[in-house]
C-alpha cells in the first residue's frame, strides 16, 4: 500500500528521532579502563631512572634504621612534640622553619617544570617510583610484555593461579613493610617491630601502618597510571609554567612524518618517508599507555622511556638518534631557543637566597627558647604599705641535647628585686622546666601604670645560649 502524498500547502514532517538506550550513553560519557602493560626498555635515560628509583627507595627503606647516639637518626616524635634529624632537634617554635622547606619545595617544582617539564614525575614522584618497583616485581613473576598480555588472555587455570597468588604475595609483603618504615618515622622503629611481632601495636600507629601499606597497594599496584591521569593536580597546571622555551619530550614530526614501514638501510627520502617507520615502540614502553607522536598530552609524566625506545630503532635501522627528544617548540618550529632565560634565573636566584636562609638560620640556631607567663589570679598584690609585686613563671625550654644550669636577671627602667628560689637553675637536655620568678617595687618608685621588662637567661657554661624575654610589669596609677 503506498504512502498518500502530502499536499504542498501543509508543513513538511519534523524528522524523525531514535531514541538512545541508557547504557550507551553511559559507555560514551565513561571509558572502561585499559590496562596498559608498559615494555621493559634499556638507555641512558631509562639507566637514570632506575638509579634514581634505587636511591630514594634506599633512602626511605634504611633512613629509620640508622642509629644517632641512644636514638635513630631521623624520629618524628609527636607525643613529645620533637622532631630529630641527625644532630638537630627542632620543636614546634621551629616551625618557621618547616615553612621555609615548604616553600622552597614548591619554588623547586616550578623552577624544574619552567626548565625541563615533568622532571619530578619521572624521576622522582613517590607514584612513579613505587609503581616501578611494582612493575620491576610483575615482570619477575609473569614475564615481559607479552608474556603478561598472554596471561591475562588464558583461562584461569591452576597455574595462572599460582603465579598471580605470587605476584600478589610480593605486593602485599611490599606494601606492609612500606607502611611499616612509615610509621618508623614516628614510632621508633624497634618498638615499632617489637609491637608488630607481639600484637601490641596502638590502635594510631595500627590504622597508619595498614591505611599506608593500603595505599600503597592501591596506588602503585592497582591504578597505577590511572593516578597520574586521573588524579594527580600537577598534570593539569604544568601547562601554566610551561612555554616555548622549555625543555619537553617531543616528537619531531617534519622529520619523522609521514610514517611507513621499511627495510633497514634503506633510503627513506627516496620512498618518500620520514624517519618513522611506525613501530609503536614508544607507546608500548610509556607507563601511562598515550603516543608521543600525537604531541605533549597531560598524560605524559616525562619518564624519557620513548626517547630510550625511539633511539634503539633507530640505531637499528641506520637513522640518527633524536626522532624523540628532549627539545623546544621553538627548535622543533626553527626558531631560535633559550632554555636559560629571565623565568629560569629568578626561580634560580629566589631558592639561592631561600636556601641560603634556612641554612644560615639552622646555623645560627639558638637551642634555647624562654616563655614569660604573667600570674593570672590579679594585675598585681602590695606587699606590705610600700611596695608592689608581680608574679611570673618563667618556661625554660632547652632544645640542646645536653643539660644546662642557667641563670636569670632582668633589665628595667624599673628599680625592682627580683626574687627565685635558686641562683641558678638546672634544665635538662631536650626538657621544659618552669621556673617562678617575682619581681618586687616600692610604690614611689612606680612612674608608669606598666613598665617593660627584659628577663635575661644565660647559660653558665655556654655564653651563645641565651634569650631575652619583655614582660611588663603592672602596677597602681602613679599620682
Amino acid at each position: 500500500m503506498s504512502r498518500p502524498e502530502r499536499s504542498p500547502d501543509l508543513p513538511a514532517e519534523p524528522p524523525t528521532t531514535t531514541e538512545v538506550p541508557f547504557d550507551v550513553v553511559q559507555q560514551s560519557l565513561y571509558e572502561s579502563r585499559q590496562k596498559v602493560y608498559p615494555r621493559q626498555v634499556h638507555g641512558r635515560f631509562a639507566y637514570l631512572r632506575i638509579t634514581s628509583v634505587l636511591l630514594l627507595l634506599g633512602i626511605y627503606y634504611l633512613l629509620p634504621w640508622v642509629p644517632w647516639g641512644e636514638r635513630q637518626a631521623v624520629l618524628f616524635d609527636l607525643p613529645d612534640r620533637k622532631f630529630y634529624l641527625f644532630g638537630l632537634v627542632l620543636w614546634p617554635q621551629d616551625f618557621l622553619f618547616l615553612t621555609g622547606l615548604l616553600i622552597f619545595a614548591a619554588l623547586s617544582l616550578f623552577f624544574f617544570t619552567t626548565l625541563a617539564g615533568r622532571l619530578w614525575c619521572g624521576y622522582a614522584c613517590p607514584q612513579s617510583v613505587w609503581t616501578e618497583t611494582f612493575l620491576w616485581m610483575e615482570r619477575l613473576v609473569e614475564g615481559d610484555r607479552m608474556a603478561q598480555m598472554k596471561l591475562a588472555r588464558a583461562p584461569m587455570s591452576l597455574g595462572k593461579a599460582r603465579i598471580i597468588a605470587t605476584k600478589q604475595f610480593l605486593w602485599v609483603s611490599f606494601s606492609l613493610w612500606t607502611g611499616f618504615t612509615f610509621v618508623g618515622y614516628f614510632t621508633p622503629v624497634h618498638e615499632l617491630g617489637a609491637g608488630v611481632m607481639t600484637l601490641s601495636l596502638g590502635h594510631w600507629e595500627t590504622f597508619w601502618f595498614l591505611f599506608y601499606a593500603f595505599a600503597t597497594y592501591g596506588n602503585a599496584g592497582f591504578m597505577r597510571e590511572q593516578v597520574c591521569k586521573y588524579m594527580c593536580p600537577y598534570a593539569r597546571f604544568q601547562s601554566a609554567m610551561l612555554d616555548a622555551d622549555s625543555l619537553v619530550i617531543s616528537y619531531d614530526a617534519k622529520r619523522g612524518e609521514p610514517r611507513g614501514r621499511r627495510r633497514a638501510g634503506s633510503d627513506a627520502k627516496a620512498q618518500g618517508l620520514g624517519d618513522c617507520i611506525n613501530c609503536s615502540m614508544c607507546v608500548q614502553v610509556c607507563p601511562t599507555g598515550i603516543d608521543i607522536r600525537d604531541g605533549l598530552q597531560v598524560e605524559c609524566i616525562g619518564c624519557s622511556a620513548c626517547v630510550d625506545a625511539c633511539d634503539q630503532v633507530m640505531d637499528r635501522i641506520g637513522s640518527p638518534r633524536g626522532l624523540v627528544r628532549y627539545t623546544t617548540q621553538n627548535a622543533l618550529d626553527g626558531k631560535p631557543s633559550r632554555v636559560l632565560r629571565p623565568r629560569v634565573f629568578i626561580y634560580a636566584g629566589v631558592l639561592s637566597v631561600l636556601l641560603g636562609s634556612i641554612v644560615y638560620g639552622l646555623a645560627t640556631r639558638v637551642p634555647f627558647a624562654v616563655d614569660v607567663i604573667r600570674d593570672r589570679n590579679q594585675l598585681y598584690r602590695e606587699v606590705g604599705r610600700d611596695q608592689v609585686e608581680n608574679v611570673y613563671t618563667l618556661r625554660l625550654l632547652n632544645m640542646s641535647e645536653q643539660p644546662h644550669e642557667f641563670s636569670i636577671t632582668f633589665e628595667s627602667p624599673l628599680a625592682a628585686e627580683i626574687f627565685i628560689d635558686r641562683d641558678t637553675v638546672d634544665v635538662q637536655a631536650g626538657s621544659v622546666r618552669d621556673i617562678p620568678v617575682r619581681l618586687r617595687a616600692r610604690v614611689d618608685a612606680i612612674k608608669e601604670r606598666s613598665t617593660r621588662v627584659d628577663f635575661i637567661v644565660q647559660a653558665t657554661d655556654d655564653a651563645s645560649i641565651r634569650a631575652v624575654e619583655d614582660a611588663r610589669f603592672l602596677g597602681p596609677t602613679p599620682p
